[in-house]
């Protein structure tokens, strides 16, 4: 038996999240966004300290501006919270 290694469970993690917010869909509209921010990321909501934090991410990542968040830019929005991630890490906690 083959076990995953850590960062295929971790895309693995990405791509069943979306699906899980995204219902049998093949993307988030605003609610569902809402909804997986405020499970998901509730720090980071907390941190940005602005009540449309959710409809100005749902902004830029509409790019059709249908009410839509495909896959490609729930992970471009993933991707960015990651490299945010890591640009924090590498100032104040690597050493």
């Amino acid at each position: 038996m083959v076990v995953p290694s850590q960062l295929e469970h971790a895309m693995e993690t990405f791509m069943m999240t979306f699906h899980k917010y995204a219902g049998g869909k093949d993307y988030l509209n605003r609610d569902d966004l809402q909804r997986l921010m405020q499970n998901e990321f509730a720090e980071f909501l907390k941190n940005q300290n602005d009540p449309l934090a959710v409809d100005k991410i749902m902004k830029d990542l509409d790019q059709c501006r249908d009410g839509h968040v495909n896959f490609h830019s729930y992970f471009s929005l993933m991707a960015g919270l990651v490299i945010a991630c890591n640009d924090y890490y590498t100032r104040h906690m690597k050493k």
